[in-house]
């Protein structure tokens, strides 16, 4: 019987780690692009910008990968100076959310964790580097991270 719930235990555990996908690829496809604004980037391809909006506002739209795996749909990301809308969509039912931390590693903006939905926050961002990754736990570091450029 203890035979028996050892073997349970562990095919659950190989289940939940098959459920949480990721694959073996550790590269981004920077070729895929995030939705796209109304404004065209005109930068690097998989780098989208901001929609311009008024002066100090911007949005930009990030999205999870729609087959589940630990990456976004684009590696970086550009914005403008100001008050920026973060709008997330994980269209995947593996939960994910976007995060923004500066250069010193402060978290700065963060959506919602979900499945299969969409979420936005905002954040006062100066000019400058700064990372957004997934912070559910294991999924940045299995790749989930990217950098957001703000002019």
């Amino acid at each position: 019987m203890k035979k028996f719930a050892a073997l349970f235990a562990l095919l659950l555990a190989a289940f939940a780690l098959v459920a949480c996908g990721g694959g073996d690829d550790t590269t981004s496809d920077s070729t895929t692009e995030t939705p796209t604004t109304q404004e065209e980037s005109g930068g690097k391809e998989g780098e989208k910008e901001a929609e311009g909006g008024t002066a100090g506002s911007a949005s930009v739209d990030f999205e999870a990968d729609p087959s589940g795996a630990l990456a976004y749909t684009a590696d970086s990301a550009t914005a403008q100076a100001g008050k920026v809308t973060v709008n997330f969509t994980n269209s995947s039912p593996v939960p994910h959310d976007v995060a923004i931390e500066d250069s010193s590693g402060e978290e700065i903006a963060k959506t919602e964790v979900l499945a299969e939905g969409n979420d936005s926050t905002t954040a006062e961002l100066e000019p400058g580097e700064y990372t957004f990754y997934c912070s559910v736990p294991g999924h940045r570091q299995g790749g989930m991270e990217g950098t957001l450029t703000v002019k």
